[in-house]
């Protein structure tokens, strides 16, 4: 059959595209793929490396290699982003692609801090600063690049398979892991088995760098170049001058930080509270989320195809209002459906905690290495919180020492002032023990009783929390692209996407759990979102401009 004239271009240029989204999605997968890998294994990790240095060394490296994953983003983006403004969109994310990939399998290869001492632990640092700064540069640049190669109209379809890469990533690093478990074993998975996932990576880092060297450089970049219309200077034009840095500090408050608060509340926080809040177990909790996540998944590319039609504010700030209105009674649900034993004993035999507000501290811990044993107020409260339960503050009498109320029964905290090494911990031990015979004789489970969980309606409401996911990220890359002109487009875009996600997004857990800890309610560190996200979208709706019909070029 003969093909019309225009037909064989066009055909050209949808396996072009296919291409284009094919190797920058594939590549930006396997960034994840690396940079999840150390919170999966972060226990066999800290066993590894960081088991044989004293308690305070260990808590300083163990706070460089998490700052190094979520702090550190911003500079990446910045320091890459000058580049691929520079010198191009594709040989940059190349580099990046390779930084990661290289100290991926390093960390594979990496001597245990029984083989070589301290200098274990600071080269697993290091590595995880390149990979902190690798994945600041790459989202960047592969946003960038098929947004510009996508079509007037599409360009909310093509970045929307971008958006997918997060999820694929932390599945294709759970079902790596989880293979190399079964295959070998628990004793030698701990022992050696555990680089297995690190040391593949090259092959993966191999495939995607030839697959992406095969493309081309942006068409719009490849223009601008030929124009001689690019920044000479793309820091000092996006940060220096108000009428661009204004708009970078409008991207960041009026999209970024509430899609931020958003994907991790769904992502992240929901999975968090299913298993340190309601004490379900790890496996059950992850095959819901994994499901709930293949369920949900195709719809940042169904919201990324629809901000082409209807915009891409209407979508991303109708996701931060659902959000914002609906995370309290969802979490109070997910509660009543993964736990229902806990949800009725906090209802029928209130905890109470009495305490001098003097003597309880804020327990931020990003790294989970502080005990807060050191007060009376802090020891109850941290066994409470880590429990999962809810409890009301009492204020006591100056120095006293703090109690707990369950129901009728009331237990004495500790006075740790005066006890030291063994005899604290042997002090603890027993009012932990106490505390738990009170709390179960009141009804509270030790665990979620699996015979109890409502599986479906888990699912349901984890789907729920996750297409909001969807709506506001499946359309934030167009629109970050769209924001910012070609010659400053890489720098300007990163840097309110990794402030965002690495700082308002990256430090959710901890300081939602902090705030549960601060309160005794187990659902008040959900104000945090719903705050973000609220301001989100007063700030978006009222100040941010919608792009979708914008021109890319300029």
């Amino acid at each position: 059959m003969p093909t019309s004239e225009g037909e064989a271009p066009q055909r050209e240029e949808r396996q072009s595209a296919k291409l284009v989204i094919l190797a920058s999605s594939l590549g930006t997968i396997f960034e994840w793929y690396d940079f999840y890998l150390y919170g999966l294994l972060a226990t066999v990790i800290t066993i590894q490396f960081f088991s044989g240095v004293n308690e305070t060394t260990g808590f300083i490296f163990a706070l460089a290699a998490f700052a190094a994953g979520f702090a550190v983003r911003p500079f990446g983006a910045l320091f890459f982003g000058r580049i691929g403004d520079l010198v191009g969109r594709k040989n940059t994310f190349l580099v990046t692609m390779g930084i990661m990939g290289l100290s991926t399998f390093l960390v594979g290869l990496l001597p245990s801090y029984a083989s070589i001492g301290v200098a274990a632990p600071i080269l697993l640092v290091l590595l995880r600063l390149l990979q902190g700064l690798a994945l600041g540069g790459e989202y960047g640049g592969a946003a960038t690049y098929v947004a510009e190669h996508a079509p007037d109209g599409r360009r909310g379809l093509y970045t929307s398979f971008i958006q997918t890469t997060a999820t694929l990533g932390l599945f294709a690093a759970l079902l790596v892991v989880i293979g190399v478990r079964l295959a070998l074993g628990e004793e030698a998975f701990a022992a050696w088995g555990w680089r297995i996932p690190f040391l593949i990576s090259i092959l993966l880092l191999g495939i995607s760098m030839w697959i992406r060297m095969q493309l081309a450089e942006s068409p719009v970049f490849r223009k601008m170049k030929e124009e001689g219309s690019g920044s000479k200077a793309p820091l000092t034009e996006a940060f220096g001058r108000w009428s661009n840095l204004k708009i970078v500090i409008l991207a960041l408050v009026g999209a970024v930080a509430g899609q931020a608060v958003v994907w991790y509340t769904g992502q992240f926080y929901a999975l968090f509270f299913l298993e340190k809040t309601l004490r379900m177990d790890g496996a059950t909790a992850n095959i819901l989320v994994a499901i709930a996540l293949a369920i949900a998944t195709p719809a940042f590319i169904l919201f990324g195809w629809l901000s082409d039609r209807i915009g891409r504010k209407p979508i991303i700030l109708a996701g931060c209002l659902l959000a914002a209105l609906t995370y309290f009674p969802l979490f109070e649900s997910l509660s009543r459906y993964a736990n229902p034993a806990l949800h009725a004993a906090q209802r029928e035999a209130p905890v109470t905690v009495a305490a001098d507000p003097e003597d309880c501290s804020v327990q931020f811990d990003p790294i989970g290495r502080n005990r807060f044993d050191g007060k009376s107020c802090d020891i109850a409260k941290s066994f409470l919180a880590k429990s999962g339960i809810s409890y009301r503050n009492v204020t006591a009498p100056a120095g006293a020492v703090a109690h707990v109320s369950i129901g009728e029964t009331i237990i004495s905290s500790i006075d740790p002032d005066g006890l030291s090494g063994p005899a604290r911990t042997e002090a603890i031990a027993e009012f932990q023990s106490r505390a738990k015979a009170a709390l179960a004789a009141a009804g509270y489970p030790e665990k979620a009783d699996p015979a109890q969980v409502d599986e479906v309606m888990v699912v349901l409401i984890l789907i729920i929390l996750l297409l909001y996911v969807t709506m506001v990220y499946g359309p934030i890359a167009a629109l970050l692209v769209e924001l910012f002109p070609t010659r400053i487009r890489y720098t300007s875009m990163s840097l309110p996407y990794h402030i965002g996600n690495g700082w308002f997004g990256g430090f959710l857990p901890t300081t939602a759990f902090a705030m549960v800890a601060a309160t005794g309610d187990i659902y008040y560190g959900l104000w945090y979102p719903v705050v973000v996200a609220a301001l989100t979208l007063v700030i978006g709706l009222f100040f941010l401009p919608e792009t979708y019909r914008r021109p890319i070029e300029g």
